[in-house]
């Protein structure tokens, strides 16, 4: 069990005095028992009267003798107890860090000398670490120009670019990326007075996509790959929470054996984003004008039609003649006049939804294996036109004849509604067919047509096929055996890009080191520091009492990935919370009440901070202070932040038992870590990441490498026991 600090000092400064004491009461006891009964009561008789009259000279005298032998045993205990254990600490972060300041010339003369010769040792290691930096940096000098140069040229890439491993977590992404995700995707459970970024490093791209989009597109890539595609990719288009419309293309990212492509091993994927949101509306608009135009096109023949029939008749008088002459005139003008603006809105040439070209019968196969995975009942897929290409959405194809079919299914009340999947060509389109052999089952076929499919989007099937310019209805045969849905869609255009081979060998631009580190499946206690994404995070607050009514004035954090501190993703928000800022707390971290007043309240910022904090475990300095404000106002923000959390002041006393003070600065000075923004939430919380990334190697080196071993190292602290 470990003593509490500052128990080792006391006892080495009472030890002489007790020991004097019981020393002189053994020697008294002693001296009586040797003496026989007569002698023993004439002299406790002589000194009794001494004891009562000058007994304090002896007890003053034993004080005295106590307080200078305990004061030398203080300074013994310092220097010759304490001292190598703060020389051991000093050489273990010179060890793990040659830039750490040079152990200090404290304690006994050998101790110095002790401390001068690790401090010779240290600036010979920094000498020769400078010179291979320096080797390394010219050796990678060619490699660096090539990583700037990829950089830039995906800095000014007009298009949004994201990197993922296979796990869908982001490894890479540009400015533009950023740029979208902020405009048109709201992190799930923010206002829109705080939002954090939607993306960021480490993150997973499944919080702002929906997976099942991104796992049909990887299963498309997969299957072009497998049949020997050049360049395979998916493209699907996905629906924001602000009502925008994103089209992504997918592509896969290889990897190498030696320098040639293997083709089929793939080790993350290539995300190209556009909103296509106003292209889309315009050709809408531009569709409904063409409508409004045909529309009133035939109203108006029909108009002229009726007028020159009458000026037909020969009978006719004049001023009836002169008035269906101005029916015509009026009709033509008019007619003219909506040609022109029909002309002007058509002139905009954008796209319409996209589809992407695909195989019939890949089509009708995933199809049959998603409604086969939803119903519980197998599909046929007999009857296809193997030769068939379709222009799709094939995602929200096979998600409409899902629906269909699982309709059928619930009427069929557990019976095999005998499924089967049909393709053929009909004319220059095709007919896709959800067979069925019960035509009773589709009763509310007309109803279904119409219903959400479910999804973000909300489609129906009626939408769906729309989208592709196709029909839809419910077809029994005159036989009055069995039914199916026809979906009549349009058929990909002729001409279609050969398949070419794989290329052998594709230029290097640089290594991506990010694509070996993946979050695994493995429990958070069980994985490596080294390897955990973290949140580090400080408050500031009105005061010290969070019980009392004290609340947050101001939240900042950084981000943890890959044993990096991301500078570019940072949350720093202030809050307005409701009360007075007490004078004593504004001269400790200058934010007056003008500077909140207007901003977001704590139950609008927690959700937003939250969001940022996903997936990661929270890290700060004294954090048990910090975290008894958010679980505070777990009811008011309806979030709860139950990840796990590592506190630096506990981390510091494990690494640096010896040492009397875990303050922010005197950690940072014991480190090397130049403190600065202090007393500001994003200040602290930056000190506090360096500082964090400098004690990993120095509780690694103490045998604690796994989340789960810090946890339980660091409950045993004494600062562990403080509560809030």
């Amino acid at each position: 069990m470990r003593l509490p600090r500052g128990t080792g000092a006391v006892l080495a400064m009472l030890l002489p005095g007790l020991a004097l004491a019981v020393w002189l009461g053994l020697g008294a006891v002693f001296l009586l028992m040797a003496l026989d009964g007569a002698a023993r009561s004439t002299l406790l008789g002589a000194l009794a009267p001494v004891a009562d009259s000058h007994g304090m000279v002896l007890v003053l005298w034993w004080v005295l003798f106590s307080a200078a032998s305990g004061l030398l045993a203080r300074r013994f205990y310092t220097a010759h107890v304490e001292g190598p254990g703060r020389l051991a600490d000093a050489a273990r972060v010179l060890a793990g860090d040659p830039s750490a300041p040079p152990v200090p010339a404290t304690g006994p003369a050998g101790l110095n000398a002790l401390g001068e010769v690790v401090n010779d040792l240290a600036a010979q290691r920094r000498a020769l670490q400078d010179d291979m930096a320096r080797l390394v940096a010219e050796a990678s000098r060619d490699v660096a120009f090539q990583r700037d140069q990829l950089a830039a040229l995906m800095a000014e890439l007009e298009q949004s670019v994201v990197v993922l491993n296979l796990e869908g977590r982001i490894l890479l992404y540009n400015a533009r990326a950023r740029t979208l995700f902020r405009r048109l995707f709201r992190t799930p459970g923010t206002g829109e007075s705080v939002s954090a970024d939607p993306i960021g490093l480490g993150r997973s791209i499944h919080t702002v996509i929906d997976r099942a989009l991104i796992d049909h597109a990887r299963e498309r890539v997969e299957r072009l790959m497998g049949r020997g595609e050049a360049r395979p990719s998916a493209r699907f288009v996905t629906t924001t929470p602000l009502g925008h419309l994103v089209r992504v293309l997918l592509a896969p990212v290889r990897a190498e054996a030696g320098g040639a492509v293997t083709g089929q091993q793939i080790t993350g994927f290539v995300l190209l984003l556009d909103d296509i949101t106003d292209e889309y509306e315009a050709r809408a608009r531009q569709d409904r004008t063409l409508i409004d135009l045909s529309e009133s096109a035939r109203a108006s023949l029909a108009a002229m039609q009726a007028a020159l029939d009458m000026l037909d008749y020969p009978d006719l008088d004049a001023p009836d003649r002169e008035r269906f002459q101005a029916v015509v005139r009026d009709e033509v003008t008019g007619l003219g006049t909506r040609l022109s603006l029909a002309a002007e809105s058509t002139s905009f040439t954008g796209a319409r939804w996209p589809l992407q070209d695909m195989l019939g019968a890949d089509l009708a196969a995933a199809a049959a294996r998603r409604i086969a995975a939803d119903t519980g009942h197998p599909v046929t897929t007999d009857d296809l036109d193997a030769d068939i290409w379709l222009s799709v959405d094939s995602f929200a194809l096979i998600s409409a004849l899902a629906f269909l079919a699982a309709r059928v299914a619930e009427a069929e009340g557990g019976a095999d509604p005998g499924f089967a999947l049909r393709l053929a060509r009909a004319g220059g389109r095709v007919h896709l067919d959800l067979a069925f052999a019960d035509a009773h089952a589709a009763a509310g076929g007309a109803g279904w047509q119409s219903a959400p499919i479910g999804g973000a989007a909300q489609l129906s099937v009626r939408d769906v096929v729309e989208r592709h310019g196709g029909e839809l209805w419910l077809e029994r045969p005159r036989t009055g055996i069995g039914a199916c849905f026809r979906l009549l869609l349009p058929a990909a255009s002729e001409g279609r890009a050969e398949t070419t081979a794989p290329a052998e060998s594709r230029p290097a631009f640089f290594d991506f080191d990010l694509f070996a580190a993946s979050a695994g499946s493995h429990a958070s206690d069980e994985r490596l520091l080294s390897e955990l994404a973290y949140t580090v995070f400080d408050t500031e607050t009105t005061g010290l009492d969070p019980a009392g009514g004290d609340e947050i004035i101001q939240i900042g954090a950084t981000r943890i990935v890959n044993g990096r501190i991301l500078g570019s993703e940072c949350f720093d928000q202030l809050v307005d919370p409701g009360r007075t800022i007490p004078e004593a707390g504004i001269a400790v971290h200058g934010i007056r009440p003008e500077m909140v007043r207007g901003k977001p309240r704590i139950g609008a910022v927690l959700p937003a901070f939250h969001a940022f904090a996903a997936e990661t475990v929270l890290v700060g300095h004294n954090v048990a202070f910090d975290m008894r404000f958010l679980a505070l106002k777990e009811e008011a923000s309806g979030v709860a932040f139950d990840q796990p959390v590592l506190d630096t002041l506990l981390l510091a006393g494990l690494a640096h038992p010896g040492e009397e003070s875990h303050s922010m600065e005197a950690i940072a000075g014991r480190l090397g870590v130049t403190v600065a923004g202090r007393h500001t939430a994003l200040g602290d919380a930056l000190v506090t990441a360096e500082i964090f990334l400098k004690l990993l190697p120095l509780l690694r080196a103490r045998g604690i490498r796994t989340l789960g071993e810090a946890r339980a190292a660091a409950a045993t602290s004494y600062y562990a026991k403080l509560k809030y």
